[in-house]
């Protein structure tokens, strides 16, 4: 038997099997032990070309989608990716992983409050709620690490002939998607009873935390490793230059990775000027410059366009509340308590609406005076362009008195 299952026909052959008796409706109890019993482990890259062939020979991707969870519960713990290629740090693929690390955190996190939903009284369900609904907005992070897969690492697969298997991931990262907004919305409804939340846990709430934790194991250990056999370096460059345009999913890379030879002719491109610089009316400057001039301005700035995505953060020394790239391309509503959201909804639509461009705010933090202001921006046409929010430490403006003129500079630190 031994050498059976160290055959590759064979095992893809027996896996084939397999997979077709969970489709005709046999107990997926029954068919992983016979897995276990024959096959023990099945490299990661045979169970990609199985599906593949499967989908080929016309079973339909509707029908794999349909029973894809019961595959990797039969599959879990039972794929071998010893084979597979070691991963840099900050690789595409890294930060994938390091993105799964933190969503499993969340998930947990969401079980727990789950379990315990039955001790909550009643007084303090709304607040319990809240904590919740902030959970399952920062789950819905995880939309961000799915477009990634489907539109930067998927478009590789499908040109080397892999093109089965991927429709069938997206396929449940939209189930995954629309289950996340369904819970989202049930919290977000202001007339929800803890006995119509508790109906809900096994239907919707559960289940989806079980996608989410599965996905990931579906990624790490048939997607990554495949997707790292077959894209190069160029590829994988590819997928790492345009990765911001999407963002991260509740992570931020420490590491900038560094392919070597790419890395370099891109830089040595960039620093002759085949870039180019950014031409305004009232003058130009680099993409450099005008790095250090945002990030110089002694305020924090924040872009968001007009779908209400965050763009863009400055990272200056001065900084007062925290940003991280992993807010780059996330619904700017979810950047805010869920106590808040309605009025962050209030500036957004007066501002698209015209009726309103400016809302400035202040409040005590810390001991010190901090002034909050968004501004609406609009092309000389007066459509809007999206939303620029700047906030300022004035607690040492808010002192000064009298006059300092320019004569006056010594070059000493006051």
């Amino acid at each position: 038997m031994s050498e059976l299952i160290n055959n590759s026909t064979f095992r893809k052959a027996k896996l084939k099997e397999l997979i077709l008796k969970l489709h005709q409706g046999e107990n997926p109890h029954q068919v992983r032990a016979e897995l276990i019993k024959t096959l023990q482990n099945i490299p990661y890259g045979e169970v990609v070309e199985v599906e593949q062939e499967l989908i080929m020979e016309g079973l339909p991707e509707t029908e794999v989608l349909k029973l894809c969870d019961i595959h990797g519960e039969v599959l879990d713990g039972h794929i071998d990716t010893s084979a597979a290629k070691a991963i840099p740090k900050g690789h595409p693929v890294d930060v994938f992983i390091q993105e799964n690390k933190e969503l499993l955190k969340v998930v947990n996190k969401t079980e727990m409050l789950l379990d315990n939903m039955k001790s909550v009284s009643d007084k303090d369900f709304k607040s319990h709620t809240n904590v919740l609904l902030a959970c399952f907005n920062e789950l819905m992070d995880v939309d961000k690490h799915y477009k990634r897969k489907e539109y930067l690492v998927f478009p590789f697969l499908e040109k080397n002939d892999t093109t089965g298997p991927p429709k069938v991931m997206w396929g449940k990262h939209d189930e995954i998607r629309e289950q996340l907004k369904g819970c989202i919305e049930i919290l977000r409804n202001d007339e929800l009873r803890k006995g119509d939340l508790e109906d809900a846990l096994d239907l919707v709430f559960r289940p989806v935390l079980k996608a989410l934790a599965d996905m990931t194991k579906k990624e790490e250990e048939i997607l990554f490793p495949m997707s790292m056999d077959v894209l190069t370096v160029d590829d994988w460059w590819q997928v790492h230059r345009q990765t911001l345009e999407f963002g991260f999913t509740l992570y931020d890379p420490q590491v900038e990775w560094k392919p070597e030879g790419v890395f370099e002719k891109e830089t040595s491109q960039s620093a002759t000027g085949i870039d180019g610089t950014i031409q305004l009316p009232s003058g130009s400057f680099t993409a450099a410059e005008i790095m250090a001039i945002l990030n110089t301005v002694p305020a924090d700035m924040t872009f968001v366009d007009k779908n209400d995505k965050v763009k863009y953060f400055t990272q200056g020394s001065h900084r007062i509340f925290a940003r991280s790239r992993s807010i780059i391309n996330r619904d700017v509503r979810l950047c805010h308590p869920p106590g808040s959201v309605h009025i962050i909804e209030k500036i957004l639509d007066d501002f698209k609406s015209g009726r309103a461009s400016h809302a400035p705010f202040w409040i005590q933090m810390h001991g010190k005076f901090i002034h909050i202001e968004y501004f609406a921006l609009r092309d000389e046409k007066g459509e809007y362009l999206g939303t620029l929010e700047v906030s300022q430490d004035l607690t040492e403006l808010r002192k000064l008195e009298g006059e300092k003129r320019i004569l006056s500079y010594t070059g000493k630190k006051d």
